[in-house]
């Protein structure tokens, strides 16, 4: 079997930058073992499957794995789905993703990048104290969860941000989390990072999930829904947030870095 193979560099302005994700077109679902051996041979922090809807709810179905799991629902990977799709075809301006656990999702076209929109997941208080030692900070001003595994622990500064070291051996004890610290920014209106080790991603570059749980937080603590964000990884990445009603919607752009063929 010969499956197109694409590898696209997500919230990135230039190659190298931003989240690298692999888009794989089927025409059916394979089975999940071999879905999460694909995943697991490319070794990215996802890999993002798409076959065409014959609900008519959306015009594809969307599946993500990274190397050890499957995933609830993945910003990166649908943001490089949409660029796949839509730079594959100039004349759609949108496409719309069915997703089996986060819903519908969709990719437009705005400006010289694309807008994504993801579910709003507000994070509520809870007291985090074993991830809070697992990356070794003080100075929290709060921590906050979510119950699709997100932890959300917010700092007074961007360089406090920039300087977190986590024990990632201790922090993958929690399980498969995805930790996030964040503050507000300098450039940026807030910057964060993201570290999901017990999904074997130890520092995820760019993570548009991320920003569905932060946005919400910060929209109200900044009191306004439109601001902007930096993901302080090594490779980085820029977004634009909006907070729309129960709805996220993060602009950004993509590069594709490799094509090729998947042989199975």
């Amino acid at each position: 079997m010969r499956i197109p193979f694409v590898q696209i560099d997500a919230f990135a302005g230039a190659p190298f930058t931003g989240n690298p994700a692999a888009v794989l077109p089927l025409s059916t679902w394979l089975e999940d073992s071999v879905l999460q051996a694909i995943a697991a041979e490319n070794n990215l922090a996802e890999t993002a499957f798409i076959v065409p809807d014959d609900s008519d709810a959306a015009d594809f179905e969307l599946r993500w794995f990274t190397p050890e799991n499957e995933v609830v629902m993945c910003g990166h990977a649908t943001l490089a789905s949409g660029h796949f799709v839509l730079s594959s075809d100039t004349a759609l301006d949108r496409v719309t993703f069915r997703t089996r656990q986060a819903g519908l999702l969709h990719v437009a076209r705005a400006d010289d990048g694309y807008e994504l929109g993801l579910p709003a997941w507000v994070p509520t208080p809870a007291p985090l104290s074993e991830i809070v030692a697992a990356l070794g900070v003080d100075s929290v001003v709060e921590t906050l969860w979510h119950e699709h595994r997100y932890g959300v622990v917010v700092l007074e500064t961007a360089d406090q941000v920039r300087a977190v070291d986590p024990d990632f051996r201790r922090l993958a004890q929690s399980g498969d989390w995805l930790t996030i610290v964040t503050a507000p920014g300098e450039d940026t209106d807030i910057v964060s990072r993201a570290f999901a080790p017990g999904a074997g991603i130890d520092e995820d570059p760019v993570t548009g999930s991320a920003h569905a749980v932060v946005v919400p937080y910060w929209a109200k603590r900044l009191g306004r829904d439109t601001f902007t964000a930096y993901q302080a990884s090594r490779r980085g990445g820029h977004l634009a947030c909006r907070l729309d009603g129960d709805r996220v919607v993060l602009g950004g752009t993509c590069v594709t870095v490799i094509e090729g063929t998947f042989f199975l």
